[in-house]
Order: C-alpha cells, then structure tokens, then sequence
C-alpha cells in the first residue's frame, strides 16, 4: 500500500508510531485530514477506512496506541466525519480527542 519512492496520496512518509494522547492530538489531525480528502477520490481506500479506520491507517504506516478508537461517522454522506476517542484502562468510558468534518466552501 506504501510506496518506497512515495506517492502523493501516501498519508505519512515514513512509518511513524504514535505513543501517547499527546502524540495522538499533535501529529494525528494532519494524517486524518489526507485520510478524509482522500476517502472523497479513492473508493477502495473509503471503502477500507469506512470499515476500519486503524487497520487502513496501520496499513498504511500509522500505528496508534491501544487506548485510541477512531470512528469514521456519516461515511455516506457529503459531510463524512472522523472521530477520535480515548478509552481509559478497565472503563467502558471513551473520551472525545478531537474530530475531523470535511467542509466544502465557495466564495466570490
């Protein structure tokens, strides 16, 4: 799924390793950004995402730590949104990270 040379549609360049929820709120929102934009052009890839947002991310580079969840909400509509939750240890108990809604604006 990676390219050695690259490809611009590849979401990380190198492999990376998130550890901990800062790490998750620092470096994860510009990665499910290019997740989100590219679900809109690539349907096998929305169709991987929209069923498994961390295996689709794992495979392409990007491990997360256990404690996170990400849920990719609406994945038919025009306003797909991607969700990134924190579950604390032996608590059923998930916290909101930070969420991703791709918006489409026009001006003049």
């Amino acid at each position: 799924m990676r390219s050695d040379n690259g490809h611009p549609f590849d979401l990380v360049k190198d492999s990376i390793k998130l550890t901990d929820k800062e790490d998750v709120r620092n470096r994860l929102p510009d990665i499910l950004g290019r997740a989100l934009a590219r679900t809109w052009i690539d349907a096998p890839f929305h169709e991987n995402f929209s069923r498994d947002p961390q295996a689709t991310l794992a495979a392409h580079g990007v491990e997360m730590p256990d404690s996170m969840i990400i849920e990719f909400q609406k994945p038919d509509s025009n306003r797909p949104r991607i969700v990134v939750y924190e579950k604390k240890q032996h608590s059923k108990f998930r916290t909101r990270i930070f969420y991703l809604q791709l918006v489409m604006m026009a001006g003049r």
